[in-house]
């Protein structure tokens, strides 16, 4: 079996994870694989996925090993395999613009992120390094609000010719510019924002679609998180949170009966709490009525180790693009976007999304959506599958 040659752009706490995880399961069988959703995708183990390129903005990663980097601080994620073979690829120096918020220079050197002063890339070192190195998929693990960094990088791959994965809430994948242009290339576009294994949006999402289905009128709801990342900790600058609770937002209202007012829905990170590390906390509450106009409430604790419960994830999305790749077929992969992203071009349940996907990994669907998706309350959406 060919290997899946990845780049990745932001060495933290999720690539952490995620090379962890390509070790992790390189020894074992299908059995034995706890916390993957799929074993093999078209043939594809998670050991078949090789990291060729990296690119972060630490100086305590730029130059080292990936298998040494995504250990280096600030990096906190839990370590459930230390002993990463090294790659041979060494991290580059990647583009900052707008993908370090100055505030995160108030706080220790072990908790934020220390910008190399190494010179910085151009498009066109990008590109050559991209071309060099043979990747097929480019990953992006950019702080939150990277708005033109991930821009820059979105461009990157696409002169080079790679699929693109956008794992953040910029939004790539839901823009019509921007998956036309992967769709013309012919290059698979996966996005937007990660939806984690079983994270706060997934469980809020689930709980939406039972209120639903069991006739419960939602009339109001808030979710809260707190974490001690990085991640958490660039989301304490407010100015960059904009797309966050955009994305958050609507994937629980993309499965609410009826859209809920702005004042009775509030979706977002809420606080950075330093011993939390990569921990993070969820508080969901949800207010309803029942039969007879009876009044309901839900409350849930969520608490999970925040990279790790997106790495199997990735993995599958990385898979799903090398399946594309190798189809030749370019542009949003709209089944597999909606079950493994929060903020996809087009909103599903993740049930019809869940079918979507092992339609499109077993080849039974040929990718297009015939129209636009309904409101869940009109009427099921037409999805086009090859017989």
């Amino acid at each position: 079996m060919k290997k899946i040659r990845i780049a990745v752009i932001g060495v933290g706490n999720c690539a952490s994870s995620l090379i962890q995880g390509l070790s992790y399961y390189s020894n074992g069988s299908a059995g034995e694989a706890i916390g993957l959703m799929h074993w093999k995708i078209g043939g594809y183990r998670p050991c078949d996925i090789q990291v060729v390129a990296a690119f972060d903005i630490d100086e305590r990663k730029v130059g080292r090993d990936v298998a040494d980097a995504i250990f280096s601080p600030p990096n906190c994620a839990k370590v459930f395999c230390s002993e990463v073979p090294k790659t041979g690829v060494r991290v580059r120096m990647g583009q900052v613009l707008d993908g370090f918020s100055d505030h995160m220079r108030e706080y220790p050197d072990a908790r934020t992120f220390l910008p190399s002063r190494r010179k910085q890339p151009q498009h066109e070192d990008v590109v050559g390094v991209l071309r060099e190195s043979k990747a097929e998929i480019l990953l992006n693990y950019l702080p939150v609000g990277s708005q033109e960094a991930t821009e820059f990088y979105a461009g990157c791959a696409l002169e080079a010719g790679l699929a693109f994965i956008n794992n953040i809430p910029v939004f790539i994948a839901s823009d019509p510019d921007w998956s036309r242009s992967f769709e013309e290339k012919g290059l698979p576009l996966m996005g937007d924002d990660i939806k984690s294994q079983l994270g706060a949006t997934i469980t809020h999402r689930m709980l939406t679609d039972l209120f639903n289905k069991r006739g419960v009128k939602l009339e109001r709801t808030y979710q809260l998180n707190t974490g001690g990342n990085t991640d958490f900790l660039n989301m304490l600058n407010r100015d960059r949170l904009a797309s966050k609770k955009i994305s958050k937002t609507e994937a629980v209202q993309a499965v609410t009966e009826r859209r809920l007012e702005d004042d009775n829905i509030h979706i977002g990170p809420s606080d950075f709490v330093p011993w939390q590390k990569d921990n993070k906390i969820c508080f969901i509450r949800m207010e309803g009525r029942i039969f007879g106009n009876v009044p309901i409430d839900l409350e849930m604790r969520l608490s999970v180790e925040d990279s790790p419960n997106s790495a199997g994830v990735a993995i599958d999305s990385i898979r799903c693009c090398k399946l594309a790749l190798e189809r030749r077929q370019g542009g949003v992969l709209y089944g597999p976007a909606a079950y493994f992203c929060k903020h996809p071009p087009r909103q599903y349940t993740d049930d019809e999304a869940y079918r979507m996907t092992e339609a499109f990994i077993d080849g039974a669907w040929d990718g297009k959506v015939t129209k636009l998706p309904l409101r869940r309350s009109m009427r099921r959406r037409q999805v086009s599958f090859r017989r």
